[in-house]
């Protein structure tokens, strides 16, 4: 606990008015000044000891700015659910951007611990058979770790809340099915954890630096298969629900019922239902006294998760009849809410050697090469690239190399202009190449790009060649020996260096 004699620590919060940031948030105000973080941060009030920022961690440049003045910082983003009208690649990958950004940002802004909240990992699991959702989370860890600011990870099973992901799915399960058949994975042990204990562990890691650079398993008092999980719930919602044993595992199948039954976006359902085939059981090693032993029974938590749920239905239903129309789903909010713009990201490897700045230098070249003589790019006396076709005089795209933010490992091309481009939106489009901390994968994205062509002709035209064309480049990369670089492809890192040195 901070010393009240002292100035109030900063902590920046990350989904601050998500699930369990909101709750976070309430528990640290008392004792800390809150930089709370959000996409639609400005269109909030500041109150006494919060201030809003608008923040997009897609951005690194939001990612300076977001954390700017804070102590501290609460990493709670995922990107399961889409973030543009298109979104190409898989969340693990679009993962990978958020933590980077951030981690960068912190040690930059020097902040002095990020708290992480993740998933129990098997203990006897290799990484390669964990599901696709827990071995991003492991990921994730590694990366916020990565730049030198100190993590501490929590580590939970089944957090049981009014909100959220897992416990809502659980819950409607229970009330939509009078009868369900459970596969095998069913009977898999899972530790459930309440939300208020949850929060408890949040405020004991803050500042604490015994704890920094370390993964704590959270649970509370029961652990229990999912068919128990079930059970329990019937019996506190007061349903009789018939269970049928079925001896597969079936999990692609369930996935989909789920999906089907619970109306949850399959983004969303789909890598929690994968993850459900592992134990996520709190290791006594990994504990640590008054953070992991959280207090709250199962029945506890549900039968006040439940109430809470139902307070809040009868309360929007109020809404509705006095404003006389209908409250959005969230499907229908997050289809509301997002640009006509798109994103689109992949995961290549790099040669041995290499570096993000070389993989966007060598991209260029590449595609030069290989669309010719159809397609040729030149590069301007300022350093912008223009990609042309054969018989047109005005470029297809404009690549402007965004000198003062790329490093070796983040090089970042603004799209400043060309055909392709919806020219009068506001817009931020950049084509990046990001390479993983300690490892020779490299992330390449386009963020934010508004593109010019009618939505669906550029769906199904302009959006498969790209895929089709950074598939290819993928293989170009593994089959890639090294080669003597020109002074023209070197242009990149020749514009770094002459920056650094006028900087000097």
């Amino acid at each position: 606990m901070p010393d009240p004699s002292q100035k109030r620590p900063v902590i920046a919060l990350t989904g601050a008015t998500g699930y369990i940031g909101r709750n976070v948030m309430e528990s640290l105000i008392d004792d800390y000044d809150i930089i709370a973080l959000s996409r639609n941060g400005d269109a909030k009030d500041n109150e006494e000891h919060v201030e809003w920022r608008s923040c997009d961690f897609f951005s690194f440049q939001d990612a300076l700015k977001g954390l700017r003045g804070a102590d501290y910082a609460v990493y709670l983003i995922h990107s399961m659910l889409p973030s543009a009208k298109l979104t190409q690649g898989t969340f693990e990958d679009m993962d990978v951007i958020l933590a980077q950004h951030f981690a960068r940002a912190a040690a930059e802004n020097g902040i002095k611990q990020i708290v992480y909240l993740s998933g129990i990992i098997p203990p006897h699991e290799h990484r390669d058979e964990l599901s696709r959702h827990l071995q991003s989370r492991l990921e994730v860890e590694t990366i916020l770790g990565s730049h030198g600011v100190p993590v501490t990870t929590l580590r939970a099973g089944l957090i049981v809340g009014p909100d959220g992901s897992s416990f809502p799915i659980l819950a409607k399960l229970v009330r939509r099915l009078p009868a369900m058949i459970l596969p095998s994975w069913t009977r898999t042990k899972t530790h459930t954890i309440a939300l208020p204990d949850v929060i408890h562990a949040f405020q004991q890691v803050v500042g604490r630096e015994d704890v920094y650079s370390r993964a704590i398993d959270i649970g509370g008092p029961d652990v229990m298969s999912y068919q128990e999980l079930l059970q329990r719930t019937a019996d506190i919602m007061g349903k009789k629900r018939r269970f049928i044993p079925f001896p597969f595992p079936t999990v692609k199948l369930s996935r989909l019922w789920v999906t089907l039954v619970t109306q949850e976006p399959k983004e969303m359902s789909y890598p929690l239902i994968e993850s459900l085939a592992h134990p996520m059981v709190a290791e006594a090693r990994q504990t640590v006294p008054g953070i992991s032993d959280g207090k709250i029974t199962y029945e506890e938590a549900a039968a006040a998760a439940l109430d809470e749920e139902q307070k809040k239905q009868e309360e929007k239903k109020r809404e509705q009849e006095e404003e006389g129309s209908k409250t959005p789903s969230p499907v229908r909010k997050l289809k509301q809410a997002v640009k006509s713009d798109v994103r689109s990201v992949q995961r290549i490897t790099l040669p041995e050697g290499q570096d993000a700045i070389w993989a966007g230098d060598e991209y260029l070249h590449w595609l030069s090469r290989l669309a010719s003589p159809l397609l040729h790019i030149k590069t301007t006396r300022t350093g912008v690239q223009q990609v042309y076709v054969l018989w047109w005089k005005k470029p297809l795209l404009e690549l402007t190399f965004d000198v003062g933010m790329s490093q070796s490992d983040h090089a970042i091309y603004r799209i400043t202009g060309g055909r392709l481009l919806h020219a009068k939106r506001a817009h931020n489009g950049r084509l990046t190449f990001l390479q993983i901390p300690n490892s020779r994968e490299c992330i390449v994205a386009i963020h934010d790009y508004m593109p010019s062509l009618p939505w669906v002709m550029y769906k199904y035209t302009q959006a498969k060649i790209h895929l089709w064309v950074m598939k290819a480049f993928g293989k170009y990369l593994r089959r890639w020996k090294h080669r003597s670089t020109t002074d023209t492809k070197a242009a990149p890192r020749q514009a770094m260096s002459q920056h650094d040195s006028t900087v000097r």
